[in-house]
């Protein structure tokens, strides 16, 4: 089970010149594939006279949700290798894009290579990193009585408590990271109900 991942803070722009061609890249943290859309059309309005922008990313802490685009560049010479830094890196939620403006030389297929996994790993380099884990949500009621017992597993498990009442019937709802999500179930009161 997969309960951590890596990924960035927040968004870091790298920058890679190659006979005349200029790279502009972001590495952008994200959460879903609607927020890719939006950033590349943002993108692609503020760089219009650009000649290529491409982009790829990675989503979840599985890392099985990714794509790329070399935006008419030639085949695999720059979704690729923006994905190949993305995963030399071993990040997810993440998009980085590359905006390219011609300087009128051509680099050739290796040049391209070169050059878009260049200003990818500037962009990264410049990103802070940081270590994310896979939480789950759970929602528990229990009788008053066992507030107690209760409280001192919340206090010794230490989950984020996101909400809670104290009536009658008490209800807590805690944020744990997954891989201890059955830990702090077993240590509950037995009459502790949790969805």
């Amino acid at each position: 089970m997969v309960d951590s991942y890596k990924t960035i803070k927040e968004t870091a722009e790298g920058y890679y010149t190659e006979k005349r061609s200029r790279f502009i890249s972001y590495a952008i943290p994200i959460k879903t594939v609607d927020e890719v859309k939006n950033l590349l059309d943002k993108y692609r309005k503020q760089y219009y006279d650009a000649r290529h922008i491409c982009w790829a990313y990675m989503l979840g802490a599985e890392r099985k949700e990714f794509r790329s685009n070399d935006d008419g560049e030639p085949s695999s010479t720059a979704g690729k290798p923006i994905l190949g830094q993305i995963n030399s890196n071993g990040l997810t939620d993440i998009l980085v894009v590359v905006i390219r403006y011609f300087g009128g030389i051509e680099l050739g297929t290796s040049g391209l290579i070169v050059a878009y996994r260049t200003a990818t790993a500037e962009a990264i380099a410049a990103a802070e990193m940081i270590d994310c884990t896979v939480d789950e949500d759970i929602h528990i009621v229990f009788e008053y009585p066992n507030l107690n017992a209760v409280m001192r597993v919340v206090k010794e498990m230490n989950p984020e408590i996101l909400s809670q009442s104290f009536e009658m019937t008490c209800e807590m709802t805690l944020r744990i990271r997954k891989s201890e999500v059955e830990a702090l179930i077993g240590r509950l009161p037995k009459n502790v109900t949790y969805r």
